[in-house]
């Protein structure tokens, strides 16, 4: 009676993940500010990787499949949250004062 809904729940969290990444990269190009381009990237695509990662989780075959999974996802967090945080320091070096720029809610 349930094993349809395994299928489905592992296909939407699929679907709405790769929905999470294209929004992620229209906000890459959308958006004028590079700090504003990566909030959108670092944001939205670590939410779509964690929809795929929970998708991925319940078709593990064993546990020590799973924990693989759930590292690679800890790991791309880390390393984007890392990048993410390099590339706000740079370009706020070589900014302007924020009375000059545009800001991302305007």
């Amino acid at each position: 009676m349930i094993e349809w809904l395994l299928p489905v729940v592992q296909v939407l969290l699929l679907v709405s993940g790769c929905i999470f990444f294209a929004l992620g990269t229209l906000g890459l190009f959308r958006f004028n500010d590079t700090l504003c381009r990566i909030h959108a990237l670092t944001k939205i695509d670590n939410l779509g990787l964690g929809l795929i990662t929970l998708a991925l989780l319940t078709m593990a075959p064993s546990l020590a499949s799973g924990l693989k999974i759930l590292l690679i996802w800890w790991v791309a967090l880390a390393a984007s949250a890392t990048s993410a945080h390099l590339v706000a320091r740079a370009v706020r070096m070589h900014e302007r004062p924020l009375q000059q720029r545009e800001r991302c809610d305007d």
